[in-house]
C-alpha cells in the first residue's frame, strides 16, 4: 500500500523549498481558485529563482488566459516534481494529463474527506479557498506578493467565497485580499470582471433557467436540467457557464439547488447549498464531493432520468 503524509504550511514551506523545477497542475474546467493557486504558486516560486511552470491546460477559459502568460509548458520536463493545486481528487486532473495521476508528489487543497493519491498533502478544509492556502505558504517562505502574485490570489479567493458573499468567508479570507490590494491587486477590475459582467447569451440562458428550474420540497430544494441543445441554441461558453449553480440557489426560499449539464456518458452535477445543508453529502453518492456549501459530481444517466436521480437524491439528504 502507498505511504501518504499530512503536511502542515510550514513543512509543506520546507518542501517547496527543497524543489528546483516544480511543475503546477490544475483540476479540469478549471475555476478561479485552482486557476489563481496554480499561478500565484508557480510565480511565487519563480521569485525564489524556482525554475517553476505550469502545464498548459487545455480547458483553460479566455476570462483567466491573460494570467498565464509565461508561465506554461506543453509538456512536463525531466526532473519536474508535480504540484497538484486545489485538485481533489486524482480524477479531477483533466484527461490530457490522466497520464501523470501517479506521478504527483504533492497535493495543496482545500477539500477535505477525499481520496489521497499524493505521498505528501497539504489539506485544510477550514479554508474557504485554496489561494488563501498558498498566500499562507508564500507568507511562511518569506515571499512578499507583487502586482500579479496579488492579482492571482485574489481571484482564488474572491471566486471561491462568491466575492465575499459565502458562509465559508471569515477573518483569514479579509486578511488574504487585504493583502492582495495593499499589494497592487486591481480588486475593482477583477471583481467587474468575475461578478459584474455577463454575455448577453448568459443572461439569456439564466432567463431559460428561470422558466425551468424545478422546485421541490416547499421551494426548499431546487434542480434545473440543463440540455446540451439549449447550451447551443443560446451559444453560451464555459465563460458564461461559470456560477449558474448559485444563481439557481439564489431563489427566494431555496436552501439547496443542483445544475445538471449534459456530458458525455451522463450528466455533471453542480450543487449549491446555504449553512444547515450539505451539498458534499448528496454529491458523494455519485463519487463526487466538495464542501458543503458547493460540491460537484456525475450521474451516469440520460437528462431525465439524472434529474430524477437527483431529486430523490437531495429529498433523502433532506428527511434523514
Amino acid at each position: 500500500m502507498p505511504e501518504f503524509e499530512a503536511i502542515s504550511v510550514s513543512e509543506c514551506a520546507d518542501r517547496l523549498l527543497a524543489l528546483n523545477n516544480p511543475l503546477v497542475l490544475m483540476h479540469i474546467r478549471p475555476d478561479g481558485d485552482t486557476v489563481g493557486s496554480a499561478v500565484g504558486l508557480c510565480l511565487g516560486l519563480r521569485a525564489m529563482g524556482k525554475d517553476a511552470n505550469i502545464l498548459h491546460n487545455p480547458e483553460i477559459t479566455p476570462k483567466y488566459a491573460p494570467l498565464f502568460e509565461g508561465l506554461t509548458v506543453k509538456e512536463p520536463g525531466e526532473g519536474n516534481i508535480i504540484v497538484a493545486v486545489d485538485v481533489a481528487e486524482d480524477h479531477m486532473l483533466p484527461k490530457a494529463h490522466g497520464y501523470l495521476r501517479n506521478s504527483v508528489d504533492l497535493r495543496i487543497d482545500h477539500h477535505g474527506g477525499n481520496r489521497e493519491f499524493t505521498p505528501k498533502s497539504l489539506v485544510d478544509p477550514e479554508s474557504a479557498s485554496c489561494a488563501e492556502i498558498i498566500w499562507d505558504i508564500l507568507g511562511e517562505l518569506d515571499i512578499q506578493l507583487d502586482e500579479k502574485m496579488a492579482e492571482a490570489i485574489y481571484v482564488g479567493t474572491s471566486t471561491d467565497t462568491g466575492c465575499f458573499r459565502y458562509a465559508n468567508t471569515d477573518v483569514h479570507t479579509f486578511d488574504c485580499a487585504a493583502d492582495c490590494a495593499a499589494a497592487g491587486a486591481d480588486v475593482f477590475g477583477w471583481n467587474q470582471i468575475l461578478f459584474e459582467t455577463h454575455s448577453l447569451a448568459k443572461l439569456r440562458l439564466q432567463g431559460w433557467m428561470a422558466e425551468n428550474v424545478k422546485l421541490f420540497s416547499d421551494g426548499r430544494l431546487a434542480v434545473c436540467a440543463l440540455p446540451k441543445a439549449v447550451e447551443e441554441r443560446i451559444g453560451v461558453n464555459e465563460d458564461d457557464m461559470g456560477n449558474l449553480s448559485s444563481f439557481v440557489r439564489s431563489i427566494e426560499g431555496v436552501c439547496m439547488a443542483g445544475l445538471l449539464r449534459e456530458a458525455e456518458e451522463g450528466c455533471k452535477i453542480s450543487l449549491r447549498a446555504v449553512p444547515g445543508y450539505d451539498a458534499a453529502a448528496v454529491c458523494s453518492l455519485f463519487g463526487g464531493g466538495g464542501h458543503a456549501g458547493a460540491a460537484g459530481g456525475f450521474i451516469r444517466e440520460p437528462l431525465a432520468v439524472a434529474e430524477k436521480v437527483l431529486m430523490d437524491a437531495m429529498l433523502k439528504w433532506e428527511n434523514s
